[in-house]
């Protein structure tokens, strides 16, 4: 793995026999080795980035657009990264270390999935991180290759940044509070396992 990804949990998925990493709310993963990156999504939104010229990209999984010092953090808590947990710079920094890597901008292309409203009785806030992400790649003028966002649904997302394949299940008999504890715990280990019935929403 690259340099400064060595906490992110990296496993043979024998689904798609495969080597993946799997990332949790706060954290981004930045690959130039074929990998799959691996999340489950509520109100989050990831950011599905590649080269595709070379196939380097990374997905990263971010819960609230901005660090705003006057608004209460609804996700507040130690154990994730703060650069990654807002939009803003978690779209940043895996652009930057993307660019590091001899990317060219003119190269990439963004899919972007998730924003669901997971519980009827929280503040929209997947809408709110779906606004923003849109906003932020037509203020960057990077190509919108796909998305698959709002929805009332948690997601589980597989991405093949080689060749810019997304693929998503949409999680119907999970509990959408279990997915909001999950994303307000950051640390929370997601299970990672073979799910039948996936579809394939958009590729290259």
């Amino acid at each position: 793995m690259l340099r400064g990804f060595e906490h992110v949990t990296r496993y043979w998925d024998r689904y798609t026999a495969q080597f993946a990493a799997k990332i949790l709310p706060g954290e981004y993963y930045v690959t130039q080795h074929g990998e799959l990156i691996v999340t489950v999504l509520g109100s989050c939104v990831s950011a599905c980035i590649r080269c595709k010229a070379t196939g380097f990209g990374g997905m990263n999984h971010f819960m609230l657009p901005e660090n705003r010092n006057d608004r209460q953090d609804l996700y507040s808590g130690p154990g994730v990264n703060a650069a990654a947990r807002y939009g803003n710079f978690a779209m940043e920094h895996m652009i930057n270390d993307l660019l590091k890597l001899g990317v060219k901008r003119r190269n990439l292309e963004v899919k972007i999935v998730g924003g669901s409203r997971i519980l009827k009785n929280m503040t929209d806030i997947g809408r709110r991180n779906i606004e923003f992400v849109r906003e932020y790649i037509r203020t960057e003028q990077l190509p919108l290759a796909g998305e698959d966002v709002g929805d009332i649904y948690p997601r589980k997302v597989y991405y093949d940044p080689e060749n810019g394949r997304v693929r998503v299940k949409k999680l119907r008999a999970l509990r959408n509070d279990t997915i909001f504890e999950r994303e307000a715990r950051y640390g929370h280990e997601l299970q990672v396992r073979p799910i039948a019935g996936e579809v394939e929403l958009f590729s290259s």
